[in-house]
């Protein structure tokens, strides 16, 4: 059985894009996007909503010849993921692996991560909200970059309490932090 982990990239004050919808400030070097690159290895299905699904839809298409190694490695890494995306406004998905549903039901989530034998990915801000909210998410995955950005679209969602346990810590050198926590409630 997978489990369900919601991973992003923040801000300090715990932003996922800042007011004008820009995450150009999280942009990982090379040492965090190996880190990374770890970290999906073991995802066999992303969750995301249309916003993540455009902005990851650049990956879909990337040759990763001639791009850093770290790149490349994602590259490879995204395309052979199956996609889920959750959106009532897109009018189709045009990616390789990819399935478009137009609600989110929290009992098919379920089952599609007990039926995995990989771990599954839940992204972007808001659907992953809705799978918190629904006792769905088994681990949080946060990379603190160094920075205070003061607004935009939160990593959690207002009234959300959860008990966590920490896993996992890793420092890097360009000042990110890696929180690794296991759900309890």
């Amino acid at each position: 059985m997978g489990r369900l982990i919601y991973t992003s990239i923040t801000s300090l004050d715990g932003y996922v894009a800042d007011e004008a919808g820009s995450f150009d400030w999280s942009m990982p070097d090379e040492d965090v996007h190996l880190f990374v690159n770890g970290l999906e290895r073991n995802v066999g299905t992303h969750l995301i909503g249309r916003q993540l699904y455009e902005v990851m839809s650049y990956w879909d298409s990337l040759p990763p010849e001639g791009e850093p190694p770290a790149t490349q490695e994602y590259a490879r890494i995204w395309q052979a993921a199956d996609k889920v995306v959750f959106s009532r406004s897109l009018p189709e998905v045009s990616a390789p692996r990819t399935r478009l549903e137009r609600t989110f039901d929290p009992a098919a989530v379920r089952a599609l991560v007990e039926a995995s034998d990989d771990d599954v990915s839940v992204g972007g801000a808001n659907l992953a909200g809705q799978a918190l909210k629904a006792g769905l998410v088994d681990e949080l995955q946060q990379l603190l970059s160094p920075v205070i950005i003061g607004g935009g679209k939160r990593f959690l969602p207002d009234g959300l309490r959860l008990g966590l346990e920490l896993l996992d810590e890793k420092r890097f050198a360009n000042g990110v932090v890696f929180l690794h926590y296991r759900v309890l409630n």
